[in-house]
């Protein structure tokens, strides 16, 4: 007997307004695309993670609502969708495959999103246009004043990661090392560890493609470089998009004042 599927809302940051990005946060991101893979039905509630305090006393984004049960973190998201779905991603694969792919997101969300969240504020190049996307909506008053606090407390996350202890260059010297091994790594068809997509896919495009973004221009020259890097990234991007004909069923929008992203 089939079970109706629940009802699923996924809380967020604000849009884009760039086509095919559904989110600044690559976690964020991470999810949508599992959403449409597995073919579930979703809304969108967006706003600040101040939004959704009361669903996730982290303040932090993606909270997916499941017949209004809170669930937090994507990597706990992505295991209940392989509960829920019709067509789960690891149905089937060897159990040593499904180890290797968590491995593989458990490294991407937290060694790759360093290097995410150091290219939006801690690079000084980059943080005009960060803090126009992600604080257009503030007073003016206050955007002359929050965005540079908020900056700072990141920055000390990122020292105390030892993302930027070195400093920037060197972060982005270890950047391009870190490339050059998954450019290697890569392969030349289908997905990260064989014909299927599986987690690792998901999790290793939502940070890299993050960095292939207006608001990251080097950092995303640096992944488009590596040619079979960027077409296996090209390659993720086309199964999991959501089709042209298709659309989320938005929350109507709220007056918010702040959009304080959660160190992505």
């Amino acid at each position: 007997m089939t079970h109706p599927q629940p009802q699923l809302t996924l809380c967020e940051l604000d849009e884009t307004g760039l086509p095919d990005l559904e989110s600044y946060s690559p976690f964020c991101l991470k999810v949508h695309r599992a959403l449409l893979v597995h073919g579930l039905r979703y809304t969108s509630r967006r706003g600040s993670p101040r939004d959704f305090r009361n669903l996730n006393r982290a303040g932090q984004v993606p909270i997916l609502l499941i017949d209004g049960q809170a669930l937090p973190d994507s990597t706990l998201i992505l295991a209940r969708l392989e509960a829920l779905s019709v067509r789960p991603l690891h149905a089937g694969l060897p159990p040593g495959v499904v180890a290797e792919a968590l491995l593989w997101e458990d490294y991407a969300d937290t060694a790759l999103n360093g290097f995410v969240v150091a290219a939006r504020w801690a690079d000084p190049a980059n943080w005009p246009a960060v803090k126009d996307a992600y604080f257009h909506k503030m007073p003016a008053l206050i955007r002359a004043i929050v965005p540079g606090l908020l900056r700072s407390k990141v920055r000390k996350a990122l020292w105390a990661r030892d993302v930027t202890r070195h400093g920037l260059d060197a972060a982005w010297a270890r950047l391009e090392v870190i490339l050059d091994q998954l450019e290697r790594r890569a392969p030349v068809e289908g997905f990260w560890l064989g014909p299927t997509l599986t987690a690792a896919d998901l999790a290793l495009f939502g940070q890299l493609h993050s960095l292939r973004t207006p608001l990251t221009p080097m950092q995303g020259a640096m992944v488009d470089r590596r040619r079979r890097l960027a077409a296996y990234l090209d390659r993720v991007h086309r199964a999991t998009r959501r089709p042209a004909d298709a659309r989320l069923t938005p929350w109507p929008p709220t007056n918010r004042a702040v959009l304080q992203p959660a160190l992505s």
